[in-house]
């Protein structure tokens, strides 16, 4: 079932070793055959680590950005030059989009004293490095969709994916309004979980992504455990029950959607 699926949004440097051997995993996930994976940028300088630590596999893409943290956004205007500066030095083709970045009104909320104003202000530098590089964008958003889609429609020619989609029909409606693809973790399995699988059933098939964010959310059985990328499987097989189509023609759509966002063919 893994053949040709493709983790839009992974963690790969996290994948803790012991529990999972992150690299002896990806050479036994593509000689099975697996589509590839877009190993997602959290920290500033994080990105040439990446990139020599999986320099060997060719089926795997990058992105480069901040993940909302207080800590990062309190270090915004030192760490915003130090990301460009990674970016200008990617070899061409290696870095397909800007992020993950955006809001995370859980973990930032007025009531902790969080710098919500540099959140925000965090957020738009990276909509302005997209811009620039004219390069997709990948928005982290919990818990501030109304928030974060005001953002965004302030850069109309800066389009990318809602990761890790938390939602509902409406904040779906809203988001595909804007020009972004929606894309769906291993929650989508979870038994409290029907609205997210309402969602999915609403998204256009070509406006549609899978991911596992591993190595978080593992999907149902996994859940409990570290998430790998090989376990974007079994949200392959959930979504193409819930939309029924057939697993081959999900994991086609999937894969002509990441080559129109991302501009990438694995």
């Amino acid at each position: 079932m893994q053949t040709r699926c493709i983790d839009t949004h992974a963690h790969l440097s996290l994948l803790p070793q012991g529990a999972i051997s992150g690299e002896a995993r990806l050479f036994q996930l593509f000689q099975e055959g697996f589509g590839g994976i877009i190993d997602i940028g959290t920290e500033a300088a994080d990105l040439q680590f990446r990139l020599k630590a999986f320099a060997q596999f060719d089926r795997i893409r990058f992105s480069a950005g901040i993940w909302p943290s207080k800590e990062s956004i309190a270090a915004r205007k030192r760490l915003i030059p130090c990301l460009e500066q990674h970016i200008s030095t990617t070899p061409q083709g290696r870095l397909i989009a800007i992020g993950e970045c955006g809001l995370d009104r859980h973990h930032n909320q007025v009531a902790t004293g969080a710098d919500l104003a540099g959140e925000r202000e965090l957020l738009e530098q990276h909509l302005d490095i997209a811009q620039r590089h004219k390069l997709p964008v990948i928005i982290h958003s919990r818990q501030s969709a109304k928030e974060t889609g005001e953002i965004l429609s302030l850069y109309p020619h800066v389009h990318g994916v809602i990761h890790c989609f938390s939602y509902g029909i409406p904040e779906a409606k809203s988001f595909l309004e804007l020009g972004y693809y929606l894309s769906f973790a291993g929650t989508l399995t979870y038994k409290n979980a029907q609205g997210l699988r309402e969602a999915l059933q609403f998204v256009p098939l070509d406006r549609l992504l899978l991911e596992t964010d591993a190595p978080y959310l593992a999907p149902q059985p996994f859940r409990g455990k570290p998430s790998e990328p090989g376990m974007v499987a079994e949200t392959y097989r959930l979504a193409a029950a819930l939309r029924q189509i057939p697993l081959e023609a999900l994991q086609a759509a999937i894969a002509q959607n990441v080559s129109a966002l991302f501009g990438i063919r694995f």
